[in-house]
């Protein structure tokens, strides 16, 4: 259910036309965060150089092995001839030279460090290469069929490419199911090596811009600047890539255009009931009644029309046990101007089992001689 709420929400959405909205650089796009909606797209499918924004899979790969426990915060690791070699953006490893996990996504996520990027990749996987073939295979996984990733830095390779499209989907795989990486990508100064190293992030819009998050920045000569910028006000976040900027000052404008229009024009709402929900009769049930709960779900809407929601509930008069949890006791209807917008299923939020004859023998007895 709340895979298809999410679909008529991006429908409802693209029989809305937007207002102009341009953009300097070849290829953008604007996604929200929670539905995965596009709400605003040019050349999004055009395979294109993402420079260091390619980090982006290689912080998403850290993050899902500290997650699951594989990896963690303050293991330490010692830096290899090759991840020292990378050159590039960096902070001049030392061949051997040990910092924390922690201490490394710190320095990809605020100043984009290709040694650590590389130090990461071979903690997790015994070697770059053998990482990158994890990058690409969950670039599958993610639909990201414009990618292909050559390494896991960014830095200039044949082949090395992906999309504004892509770049969206890793982003929204990133800061959705593992928004702990917001304690990096949000720093705008620090520090590393007990003070010795200063660090100054790249992306000017944590600085610069209302809500940042962050995520990631890139630049070469060929692939220009390029960006994953993400941003939140009033509990909705979206993600604005821009790939192949002219300059560095094109690509966080062209975010920020692309950021305001989205905040400016779209609310995400959270489609629940505005009252508390009575419980339902239950019959020949192990307890009398069963309490309904709507089953989290949002609505990607304009905001003119988020301003006019209704909502209405419906219940089943009385539920049969066995109930199970999870099983559909009514609807919630989410409407505006008479259009319906979404229905919402009000679900079981615990088990009924059925009543045994025993129980339901005593519970006569007593009813019949104790008067309940």
């Amino acid at each position: 259910m709340k895979k298809l709420l999410f679909v008529l929400a991006a429908a409802l959405l693209l029989t809305v036309p937007a207002r102009a909205l341009e953009v300097s650089a070849p290829s953008a796009l604007l996604m929200e965060k929670e539905t995965g909606t596009v709400l605003f797209s040019k050349n999004e499918h055009e395979k294109l150089e993402p420079a260091s924004v390619t980090k982006v899979m290689t912080l998403l790969l850290t993050m899902e092995a500290i997650d699951s426990g594989a990896l963690h915060y303050d293991d330490v690791i010692t830096a290899s001839a090759h991840a020292c070699s990378m050159g590039g953006s960096q902070i001049w490893l030392k061949e051997n030279e040990q910092l924390s996990v922690g201490d490394m996504l710190k320095a990809v996520c605020v100043v984009s460090a290709n040694d650590c990027a590389v130090a990461l990749a071979e903690e997790i996987a015994g070697s770059e290469e053998a990482f990158v073939e994890r990058m690409n295979a969950r670039a599958a996984e993610l639909g990201m069929n414009d990618t292909h990733f050559c390494n896991a830095t960014g830095l200039p390779a044949a082949g090395h490419v992906t999309s504004a499209n892509d770049i969206a989907l890793m982003s929204r795989e990133l800061i959705l199911n593992h928004p702990d990486i917001r304690q990096y990508t949000t720093i705008w100064m620090d520090t590393l090596r007990q003070g010795t190293s200063s660090l100054v992030n790249t992306n000017k819009l944590i600085r610069f811009y209302e809500g940042a998050t962050g995520l990631k920045t890139g630049s070469t000569d060929s692939a220009l600047y390029c960006l994953s910028g993400t941003a939140e006000r009033d509990g909705m976040e979206l993600i604005a890539v821009i790939m192949k900027a002219p300059t560095s000052a094109q690509r966080f404008d062209d975010a920020k255009a692309l950021l305001s229009f989205g905040f400016s024009t779209y609310a995400l709402v959270k489609a629940t009931p505005d009252a508390a929900l009575p419980p339902v009769p239950v019959s020949l049930g192990s307890q009398a009644t069963v309490q309904p709960v709507a089953a989290e779900s949002s609505l990607l809407l304009e905001k003119a029309k988020a301003a006019k929601l209704e909502k209405s509930v419906t219940l089943v008069p009385q539920a049969e046990a066995p109930i199970a949890k999870g099983d559909v006791l009514g609807t919630l209807t989410v409407s505006a101007d008479g259009e319906t917008l979404a229905e919402v299923s009000l679900v079981a939020g615990e088990d009924v089992p059925r009543v045994t004859w025993g129980a339901l023998a005593l519970r006569f007895l007593r009813t019949a001689f104790l008067g309940g």
